[in-house]
């Protein structure tokens, strides 16, 4: 059987667009169904700001995948295990929040990916190549280029530091948390502030950057 393929993560490195939805209540798994009906790339179930267990996720994630949606899970903490258990069990994308520096990102790298880029512990059957039998060299290779690792820059600090975080290999993404950002900034709410599109350009230049 073929490898599933993170359709957002190759959107994005070919500089396309890619949509999706988010999921914070709902806890059945035919959102996903739903979600690749409609033609969403993603979905992104949060397991940070709701009640839901990483079992709920797992089993939504699962679903997602066998659509051909990208599953992407955020998790409620730096805690190596909230990601690989994600990753492990179905996500192809984890966003890690409150990342403030290239270390903390840096960790977060190790904790999602396989040597030789991180040091992800290797665990059996992989949802992320639909349970094929590969090698096992050949099998973290492909769940590595498959994985979507997305941190979150939610403080002045993080947001002055956006360079060197989008220079650790291994991190994809980096997501301004606008509401956390302002609540920090001393600015709750007021996205209009231009302090916040100064934000948004450091972090695109980063991005554009590396």
């Amino acid at each position: 059987m073929a490898p599933s393929v993170n359709r957002t993560k190759s959107r994005l490195q070919a500089g396309e667009l890619a949509l999706g939805i988010g999921l914070r209540q709902a806890r059945t798994v035919d959102i996903a169904t739903i979600a690749g009906a409609c033609g969403f790339d993603w979905l992104f179930i949060d397991t940070e700001h709701n009640s839901m267990d990483v079992d709920t996720a797992c089993q939504i994630a699962m679903a997602a995948v066998a659509t051909g949606v990208t599953p992407i899970v955020r998790v409620p903490g730096h805690q190596h295990y909230h990601a690989a258990r994600a990753l492990d069990n179905g996500a192809l994308g984890v966003v890690v929040p409150h990342v403030d520096t290239p270390e903390e990102a840096q960790r977060v790298a190790d904790a999602c990916k396989y040597p030789p880029i991180g040091h992800r512990s290797i665990a059996g059957a992989m949802p992320a190549l639909a349970f094929e039998s590969v090698p096992v060299g050949e099998a973290t290779r492909r769940v590595n280029d498959a994985t979507l690792v997305v941190v979150m820059l939610e403080t002045p600090r993080a947001i002055g530091n956006a360079e060197a975080i989008a220079a650790i290999d291994g991190v994809d993404v980096l997501l301004v948390g606008t509401n956390d950002l302002c609540a920090e900034m001393g600015i709750h709410g007021q996205f209009a502030d231009p302090r916040v599109p100064e934000a948004y350009a450091k972090v695109i230049a980063a991005c554009r950057k590396h």
